[in-house]
């Protein structure tokens, strides 16, 4: 069974959006095997979105992404992280798609870095790095 990291983003989590994601993740027949909420540090951030380091949005990102708790899971299921990334819809909230995540949900605030709500990984290769950076055991 293939697996994800889904994250919900501390935009996510101010907005009390927790449930509405993890619903609509569940009404795909999809499985959450593992879920925390945390305050991620520096320090995973920054194995996370490594691929991003020097480029003008790297800082910016990162301090969103400290600003508040997050809630990362490992989601299971046939094809999950192709199907996942069709719920959250494309990264920009004002042009995603209504009936995803984040074209019904997210909107641009304006700020230094886009807030839409939640991330999935890519590939199984993203998956596999990603899971391990933020559930090591």
């Amino acid at each position: 069974m293939e697996q994800t990291l889904v994250l919900i983003k501390p935009d996510g989590v101010r907005r009390n959006l927790v449930g509405e994601v993890i619903a609509r993740i569940e009404r795909k027949s999809y499985r959450v095997v593992a879920l925390k909420m945390m305050h991620a540090d520096l320090e995973t951030l920054g194995k996370h979105y490594a691929e991003h380091l020097g480029k003008p949005f790297y800082e910016p990102l990162l301090e969103f992404m400290m600003s508040g708790p997050i809630v990362a899971m490992v989601v299971e299921g046939h094809r999950v992280i192709e199907g996942f990334r069709k719920i959250a819809g494309t990264t920009d909230p004002t042009t995603a798609e209504l009936g995803t995540i984040r074209g019904d949900l997210g909107a641009d605030q304006g700020t230094r870095v886009v807030q839409n709500l939640v991330h999935g990984s890519d590939s199984p290769e993203s998956a596999a790095r990603e899971i391990a950076i933020f559930f090591p055991n």
